[in-house]
Parts: C-alpha cells; sequence; structure tokens
C-alpha cells in the first residue's frame, strides 16, 4: 500500500513538474513590446520577433518585455490625476541677458535598443531627466528673454532637440528623442510679465506702424510711376505730332518754293493774299489795275472768284 502511495505521489509531481517547466517554457511576444531573451543572466543580442516563442525553464532562461510605445517627459511641472502641478524651483533658469524666466518642458521619446536600455545604465529615466535639464538650461542661457518670450521660441526647441538628442546618444541608453515640446515660458511674477506684456504689445504695434508705412510708400510710388509713364506717353504723343507737323510744313514749303520758282510774281501775290487774310479776316479784298488804260479801273473780285460771300 505504501509502495502504491509513493509511486501515485511520484507521478503526480512529475506531472506538476513537467507541467510547470512547459509552462514556463512558452510565452507569447506582441507587436507592441520588445522581448529580449536572457541566458544565466547574459542578455542576447538579438530582439526576439512577435509571435509564439519557447525557451528553456526557468533559472536558465528568461525574457524581459518593454513597450514599443512613446513615453512622455514633462520638465518643471507634473500632470497629475489633480491636475498640473508646476515645479517652478525646477523650471526657473537664467537667460543669457540675465533674465530669470520660468520655462516648462516635455520630451516624447521610445525605446529603440532594450538590451541598452535594461543593462547599459541603471537608471536611463533619470538619466534623461538630467540631460533634458542640461539641455534646455543650456539653450536659454545663450538666448535673450526676448528670444524666449516671443519670436525664438522654434529656434530654442530646435536647439534643446538637437542637444538632447545627442546627448542622449552620447550615453548609449538605448533611447531616441521623438520629440520636444516648450510647454510654457513665462517671468517669475506678475508686475515684470506685465512690463514684458507691454513691451511686446509696444513692439508689435511699431511692426504695425512700419507695415503700414511700408504699404503707404508703395501705394504712392505705383502712383507716382502710373503717372510718370502717362507724362511720358504724353510726351512721346506730342512729340510724334510734332514732328510730322514739321514734316507737313517742309512739304508745304518745298510745295510754295516750287511754284515761287516756276513763276515768282503769281507766287508772290498769292502769298500776300493769303497773308492779308489771316492778319484782315472779313475783309473784302480787291485786285487793282493800275496801268489800265482810261479812266477804267479794273480789279478782280477775289470773293465771288473763291465762292465767298463777304
Amino acid at each position: 500500500m505504501m509502495k502504491r502511495v509513493w509511486v501515485s505521489f511520484s507521478v503526480i509531481a512529475a506531472c506538476l513538474l513537467g507541467g510547470l517547466l512547459i509552462f514556463s517554457s512558452i510565452y507569447t511576444v506582441d507587436q507592441t513590446e520588445y522581448a529580449v531573451l536572457i541566458t544565466f543572466g547574459e542578455p542576447s543580442a538579438d530582439i526576439i520577433s512577435p509571435g509564439l516563442r519557447f525557451k528553456l525553464p526557468y533559472p536558465i532562461q528568461q525574457v524581459r518585455k518593454l513597450s514599443r510605445e512613446t513615453f512622455s517627459l514633462t520638465f518643471g511641472y507634473e500632470d497629475t490625476q489633480n491636475g498640473i502641478v508646476s515645479h517652478d524651483n525646477e523650471a526657473k533658469m537664467i537667460t543669457g541677458d540675465e533674465n530669470i524666466i520660468l520655462a516648462d518642458l516635455e520630451v516624447q521619446w521610445r525605446v529603440v535598443d532594450p538590451v541598452a536600455y535594461l543593462y547599459h545604465t541603471e537608471n536611463p529615466i533619470n538619466i534623461l531627466y538630467n540631460a533634458t535639464s542640461a539641455s534646455l538650461r543650456g539653450v536659454i542661457g545663450s538666448s535673450t528673454v526676448d528670444d524666449a518670450l516671443t519670436d525664438g521660441r522654434a529656434r530654442i526647441i530646435n536647439d534643446v532637440r538637437e542637444n538632447l538628442s545627442q546627448l542622449v546618444e552620447n550615453y548609449d541608453i538605448g533611447i531616441s528623442i521623438v520629440n520636444v515640446n516648450l510647454q510654457d515660458v513665462d517671468l517669475p511674477n506678475e508686475e515684470v510679465s506685465n512690463a514684458f506684456k507691454k513691451v511686446t504689445s509696444a513692439r508689435e504695434e511699431r511692426v504695425t506702424k512700419i507695415n503700414e508705412a511700408t504699404r503707404y510708400k508703395n501705394e504712392k510710388l505705383n502712383t507716382a510711376e502710373g503717372q510718370k509713364e502717362a507724362v511720358i506717353s504724353k510726351a512721346e504723343g506730342q512729340k510724334v505730332e510734332r514732328i510730322e507737323a514739321a514734316r507737313g510744313n517742309v512739304a508745304t514749303f518745298n510745295a510754295l518754293y516750287s511754284g515761287y520758282v516756276n513763276n515768282k510774281n503769281i507766287t508772290r501775290e498769292r502769298l500776300m493774299i493769303e497773308a492779308l487774310e489771316q492778319v484782315l479776316p472779313g475783309v473784302k479784298l480787291y485786285i487793282m489795275d493800275e496801268g489800265a488804260s482810261g479812266n477804267t479801273v479794273k480789279y478782280l473780285p477775289i470773293e465771288a472768284a473763291k465762292g465767298g460771300n463777304n
């Protein structure tokens, strides 16, 4: 009887042990995670692909998994269930022109090398936090307060992203920087903040006035250019008109001169009559023949010949 009991117990124990070994040797890897196979404490350099996988039972082999999702690290504030909590001592830093500002930053990152993330450092998140602080303070320290509060924010974000990415790569902690967002930049007290807002408003108004003056200047220049072109066009027209009139006068003179050469007396008298008509308009003209014999005076009825009524 005792022998049967021991045999049954041994079979049951063997079945349980076998089931435990089989259960601990089968695992799955999802597409949203990394899996690193560790053999006697030594991680494999190969990343396990997603799917159903087998390994030797623990403690010979074990698997550590990491998510492939994008994580967020905040600097200068903390997003809690009760709302956003500001950490002013953390966010306070000095600019290149010796002004104090409060700068909040969000860093989006993800794991790209799970072996480096797990084994190259003890706390990669803490290293990322310190690198973020160093990058932000370094860039703000080389910028003016105007840059940080107004139109220099884009450059600051780009510089912080580049510096932080370089530091993370040098530290080799298996992390890649996805994006950097400069959440809020402000002055440490309300009085200084209001004064700076007034300065910013005055600067914007100045830019607006300059733009309006430039637009007015361009309108006047365009109007002047149009008037100039109109005057030039009119002058060109008058030039052509006078040239053509001069050519007509030359042609008339040449015709008169030709007639004068052919018959000087007739041409001279005709010119004299035309001159009298222009000087004494409306006067009746008679051509008298003083050399006529007798008492009869001969005259030429110019008006009848011209068909006039004067």
